[in-house]
């Protein structure tokens, strides 16, 4: 396939990106605007390739937008372009409605018409691929089973809700016009080239720096979450196999209390680079909590395993520790975006 894909040089754009050149024969049009959390350095590896091509494009633009499908005649599209961190939409939620809403709006006009004039068969292999968040199913409480494809949506933040309004649009385009869309709904994913202001990066550089490590309330909130890597092959197997007006909730059943996974990252460096000052659990500071914190997200994975003949290979140790040690090898590109391009110390927890 012929896969145009939005977003990706950000963190889990990119890393489909890398799954489908090195794993697969098809071929990629990234498509990033890359803001302040895109990056060239994160498709680095397979930016050589053949069958990858970039274009800066903002997914706001639908003349833009059109011209990319006449451009390129894609065979499918992956959305993943979106505005994600849930502290910034509670600063200034208006470029999430812009990008996450009215962005997705763009595209799905602009693949609409694109398919309007494919021919039959072409038309039948078309799939619209839109990558969400399970925020958009609001929170769970201690004893509620996980979130499932049929959970009622219920958001809580300008993120979750920008997410929830795409979601319904993604949705209406299929009932309405016909156009072959799918939606998939994760967890909160962890790995390489994640962006330091999300919980994970950044309480990982920070206590590899000796700085302190905030929490939020008492880090009881509960996250599930998936290893990067695995998300996106069952993305790229969603893309291949995904049947027109399904969802699918993609999670590794690894749910996590805020505060275990500090500790784990704090034992995890303890272990491969040991501070002469002593235990890093020192280092966490717990700080008031934000506005509107979901206490709980977990996913069950169910329906995606079987209908997508997947399942997640990391759990949470065994990722952590990749993680860790690849945020340790690799210093130099968030020491540049340290001190060059972010300056922010808030805590993120969304993925």
């Amino acid at each position: 396939m012929r896969i145009l894909l939005t977003g990706g040089c950000g963190f889990i754009g990119s890393a489909v990106v890398r799954h489908l050149i090195k794993n697969t024969e098809h071929s990629v049009v990234n498509v990033d605007c890359m803001t302040y959390a895109a990056s060239e350095d994160v498709v680095a590896e397979v930016a050589s390739n053949p069958r990858y091509e970039f274009a800066k494009a903002n997914i706001v633009n639908g003349v833009e937008m059109q011209r990319l499908f006449e451009q390129h005649q894609p065979d499918a599209v992956m959305h993943l372009a979106a505005e994600s961190h849930v502290d910034r939409s509670i600063d200034g939620p208006g470029v999430f409605i812009q990008t996450n809403i009215v962005g997705t709006y763009s595209l799905l006009e602009a693949a609409r018409k694109y398919w309007m004039g494919l021919g039959k068969e072409d038309q039948t292999r078309f799939r619209f691929h839109h990558i969400s968040t399970d925020e958009v199913f609001g929170h769970l409480e201690p004893n509620d089973p996980p979130f499932t494809e049929t959970t009622p949506y219920d958001p809580r933040s300008p993120y979750s809700s920008s997410k929830a309004s795409s979601d319904h649009l993604v949705r209406s385009w299929y009932h309405t016009y016909g156009l072959p869309t799918f939606v998939t709904n994760t967890t909160n994913n962890y790995g390489f080239w994640h962006f330091p202001e999300k919980l994970i990066p950044l309480v990982t550089i920070n206590a590899i720096e000796g700085k302190e490590l905030p929490v939020y309330g008492k880090g009881e909130n509960v996250r599930d979450w998936l290893f990067v890597e695995d998300h996106a092959e069952a993305l790229v197997r969603a893309v291949e196999i995904g049947k027109p007006g399904e969802t699918y909730a993609i999670g590794a059943r690894q749910p996590r209390k805020n505060l275990d996974v500090v500790k784990a990252i704090c034992a995890t460096l303890d272990e491969l680079l040991p501070d002469p000052a002593g235990p890093r659990e020192r280092l966490i500071r717990y700080v008031t909590d934000r506005p509107g914190h979901d206490f709980r997200y977990e996913i069950d994975p169910s329906h995606a395993e079987q209908e997508l003949d997947w399942k997640a290979k990391h759990d949470f140790e065994t990722g952590i520790r990749r993680t860790v040690q690849w945020y340790l090898d690799n210093r130099a590109w968030w020491e540049g975006i340290r001190s060059k391009r972010y300056t922010g110390q808030r805590l993120g927890t969304s993925a």
